[in-house]
């Protein structure tokens, strides 16, 4: 019996889990001695499509990226879901704003270099591209774990990768 195993690939997270991490970051934020009477928040933005913070200083701002990326490792989020290159914006009345876009979906650039990844370390597993997900098969379980270990031990692979349906 010739019966194939696979999995799929998907960029994509837990909303409610990054919706409780917030909540746990805004407690610790009110409770923190060093945010005590400061106008520091940390809010989704309009479409839940990333965070805006709000702070005093830079410092402040970095606190509570450092505060919601701890959150998020308890509850198992990637912390390649934030993309945390834009710049901080220095607003009025002495206020630093930085907005952090998620980091969502799979491109076809990605999933070109995710195959070409898995097809140069492990030739008899077969990926296959389907829209915004890569299905994975091979004959031997073994090589799919040893896949998945790849892909999330490889530093190039700037998205946060979930993997599904594993059969």
């Amino acid at each position: 019996m010739a019966k194939d195993f696979s999995f799929d690939i998907e960029s994509d997270f837990d909303m409610m889990e990054m919706t409780n991490a917030l909540d746990q970051t805004k407690r610790e934020i009110s409770q923190r001695y060093d945010f005590k009477g400061t106008d520091s928040s940390i809010n989704f933005d309009e479409n839940k499509s990333g965070l805006v913070l709000l702070g005093d200083s830079d410092y402040k701002i970095d606190a509570m990226i450092d505060i919601i990326e701890s959150k998020m490792v308890k509850r198992g989020l990637s912390l390649k879901i934030l993309d945390k290159s834009s710049p901080k914006e220095y607003a009025s009345g002495d206020k630093v704003r930085q907005k952090i876009p998620f980091k969502k979906g799979m491109d076809k650039e990605m999933a070109k270099k995710i195959t070409k990844i898995i097809r140069d370390k492990h030739p008899k597993v077969k990926p296959q591209i389907q829209g915004d997900a890569i299905r994975v098969s091979s004959p031997s379980k073994d090589d799919l774990q040893g896949t998945m270990t790849l892909l999330k031990s490889d530093a190039s692979i700037d998205i946060p990768l979930q993997f599904t349906n594993y059969r």
